[in-house]
């Protein structure tokens, strides 16, 4: 028996080991994605970079190299990093300058928005119809409800709001193993189609009787975007972007611990709105709302020294963290629940689509603000620029504008759409 034991346990067990071989892991990936190499492009246009993040440390800890429980890390990375990280991608929002983007581009945005808040109910009620057993949760935290509003999460905001839909709601480590597979195919799979889609823009605005008179003076307004105030990071410009996201985070906790024993004490932790007694609930809340607040004040000069490519490291580190913690093998012994979540997520993305280009068509929006709007939501910062880019390479900060605003509504319109799923739910 103590020898079993022994051969289960991990190679390393010291945090500060494993901490190490996920930067390392997580440095290997960014590095071989960003290469010239034909190989390597090859490669990374069939298997997403974000899908190694989370894999490779769920391939280490299932072969026993580093602990899949155990270590503090995801609790570090989950409570300190993301909140920052938050506040970090919150506070370069240019609220003007989205407006100025156009009603058109807002409207395609909120829209994407709005089929992804509606889509995951819509999905459950028609698959609830087809295989209702597929519901029945076998344990605390397996509701599928529960798993399916970390993917709200991501496809409305991304990363961070994924990771903090999962502790709100209490997600077993194994649905959202699950779950990360639907985000990530399907999301990629409907990437595809758009980016297709760039290539043909032109038939397809003449399809949607498109007005692209806005498209000549937004790449001209974005040019000089381009061109703004991008600059080298010093110490201190670094030490400031610092104390931005961790100085809101410390807030953020002190707002979640003087709350939450006043929502233990008010709410019916049975009800609907149980999420308002999660301390983590009210700590992601906080940070958001510090994070969009300060993008009003001089604190969003901060991202010309690299804001939020610093909040993006503190994602991908809490992303590894979160990987280590999945077990494969469950993954490959519940196919036949996998294979449901699929065909929800297929449906759900259905329910957006239709509804982006049912709108477009009735407000003639070019099918570059369609594409724009739904990436900005089920892509985020990372792919939303990309999409752009397909269009015009100028034109990629339009994304990142759009994605940046997505992860201030993620947090809000995951838990909408989270609430709406469970009142649906079988």
């Amino acid at each position: 028996m103590e020898e079993a034991e022994q051969v289960a346990a991990p190679l390393l067990t010291n945090d500060a080991s494993v901490l190490g071989v996920l930067i390392l892991v997580l440095a290997l990936v960014f590095a071989t994605s960003s290469s010239k190499a034909p190989f390597f492009q090859k490669f990374y246009k069939f298997v997403p970079s974000l899908l190694l993040c989370y894999f490779l440390p769920a391939l280490l800890s299932s072969l026993g190299i580093i602990p899949s429980e155990g270590s503090k890390l995801y609790f570090v990375a989950s409570r300190y990093l993301l909140p920052a990280s938050l506040v970090l991608l919150c506070v370069s929002i240019d609220l003007k300058g989205v407006i100025n983007l156009g009603p058109r581009a807002l409207v395609m945005f909120l829209t994407a928005t709005i089929g992804i808040v509606v889509g995951g109910p819509a999905a459950i009620w028609i698959v609830s119809g087809i295989a209702p057993e597929v519901f029945q949760a076998s344990g605390e935290g397996m509701e599928l409800w529960r798993g399916l509003a970390t993917v709200a999460g991501s496809w409305i905001g991304g990363g961070a709001n994924q990771a903090a839909m999962k502790e709100v709601y209490s997600v077993d480590d194994d649905l959202f193993s699950a779950m990360l597979l639907v985000d990530i195919f399907v999301a990629n799979f409907w990437m595809m189609f758009l980016l297709i889609g760039a290539g043909a823009t032109g038939k397809l605005d003449k399809l949607l009787k498109s007005n692209t008179s806005a498209i000549d003076s937004l790449r001209t307004k974005m040019e000089n975007f381009s061109l703004s105030s991008a600059r080298i990071p010093t110490t201190t410009s670094l030490f400031l972007i610092l104390a931005v996201g961790f100085g809101a985070t410390g807030l953020a906790h002190f707002g979640s611990d003087l709350i939450t024993p006043i929502m233990e004490s008010n709410i019916d932790p049975n009800g609907n709105f149980a999420s308002l007694q999660s301390g983590f609930f009210w700590l992601i809340v906080i940070a958001t709302t510090v994070g969009v607040l300060l993008s009003f004040t001089s604190a969003r000069n901060l991202e010309g020294s690299g804001a939020s490519k610093i909040g993006s490291v503190f994602i991908y580190i809490l992303v590894a963290t979160i990987g280590m913690k999945m077990d494969l093998a469950a993954l490959i012994e519940n196919w036949e629940t996998i294979k449901w979540l699929l065909l929800i997520g297929l449906i759900w993305m259905a329910v957006h689509v239709t509804l982006l280009i049912l709108v477009a068509f009735l407000i003639r929006a070019p099918f570059f603000f369609v594409a724009v709007g739904s990436q900005a939501n089920v892509g985020g910062a990372a792919s939303a620029p990309v999409v752009a880019s397909a269009f015009s390479p100028v034109l990629a900060p339009v994304g990142v504008l759009l994605a940046v605003l997505g992860y201030a509504l993620g947090t809000y319109g995951a838990i909408v759409c989270a609430e709406m799923m469970r009142n649906v739910s079988p």
